[in-house]
């Protein structure tokens, strides 16, 4: 079977690669070049290495249409934005998916730690899952996908890598955003737009405080110091009063969430059903719920409270192990 691979030469990907030829497929490489001239040598030496042919797409354009200014735009609304989360869709999928029909190629895979099974995308090993970065994929990339380490732990993979004699075995894990390589944000964000200036925290309704701008905090993010006695969190970003609200520990806590621009991945529901809830990327705060179909959009009444959930990430529903689908906390 040919298959193509979204391929950036680390050790995920060429592991990925070595599997798929081992399983006897054809395996063609796609690496989406953001302009990194030492990541895309590194890749198109490791694509030599294991033998497999590789395509590079630009996509500087794209992911500046479809990445970039929403994630800009997003903090500067005083919300939280997961980059990844709007990428795979609109950008990585989108071009391995063309790559493949133009190629004529049955499946496209990745090197994400998530399941593949009966067109559905299900949780990967607990220790390093990412089904939750997945949520916004359609069901027509997701009918046509492989995770060849999907289940597998990362320890796994790079002892696998070593074993295979891949040379970037031990090579480090990429933890930066792809668009901003000195995780340096506020620089980034600086930049391309002015920065909103100081303004007020506000505890209770009364000012205590100045912030220095709402780009530097994000929800459920401690503010240095005390109140009192007690430690206090941003509880709530108003962008359009330029105003922070903070919270006591115990007060971040809600039960219910809604989210907007639900994408589902099985057949939209029209009633509501049980499930779990993850409100950001962690391993362990995924509690039972109820979610409520609203509009384009769900409320979700969970179980057990869930701490901080932030506007602008991603709200993500799971059925078991399955992935249902996700939308923007509001």
């Amino acid at each position: 079977m040919k298959v193509v691979l979204g391929f950036s030469g680390g050790v995920d990907s060429a592991v990925c690669a070595a599997l798929l030829k081992k399983e006897g497929h054809e395996v063609i490489g796609l690496y989406l070049d953001n302009a990194d001239e030492q990541a895309k040598a590194e890749a198109i030496g490791a694509a030599a290495h294991i033998g497999i042919p590789l395509h590079i797409a630009d996509v500087k354009a794209e992911l500046e249409e479809k990445v970039c200014r929403p994630f800009q735009e997003a903090y500067f609304r005083g919300e939280t934005p997961n980059p990844c989360i709007l990428c795979n869709p609109t950008v990585k999928f989108r071009n391995l998916l063309a790559l493949a029909d133009a190629l004529g190629a049955e499946k496209i895979a990745t090197g994400h730690y998530a399941r593949a099974e009966e067109d559905g995308i299900y949780k990967g090993h607990p220790s390093n899952d990412q089904s939750y970065m997945l949520c916004r994929l359609t069901r027509a990339q997701a009918a046509r996908l492989l995770f060849p380490i999907g289940g597998m732990e990362k320890t796994a993979v790079r002892a696998l890598a070593a074993e295979l004699g891949l040379p970037v075995a031990n090579k480090p894990d990429s933890m930066e955003i792809c668009f901003i390589p000195d995780k340096d944000y506020l620089g980034w964000l600086s930049r391309r737009r002015e920065l909103p200036g100081p303004g007020d925290f506000c505890f209770h309704g009364q000012v205590i405080g100045q912030h220095e701008g709402i780009c530097r905090y994000t929800v459920g993010q401690r503010r240095p110091g005390l109140h009192g006695d007690r430690k206090v969190y941003i509880s709530r970003i108003d962008a359009r009063e330029n105003r922070i609200d903070l919270a006591l520990w115990e007060e971040l806590f809600q039960t219910e969430v809604k989210a907007r621009d639900f994408n589902w991945l099985i057949e939209p529901p029209t009633e509501p059903f049980r499930g779990t809830v993850r409100v950001r990327h962690t391993k362990w705060e995924n509690p039972p719920c109820t979610v409520y179909p609203e509009g384009d959009g769900v409320r979700i009444l969970c179980d057990e409270p869930v701490r901080a959930p932030a506007a602008g990430q991603s709200a993500v529903v799971y059925s078991g192990d399955r992935l249902l689908g996700g939308g923007f906390i509001v």
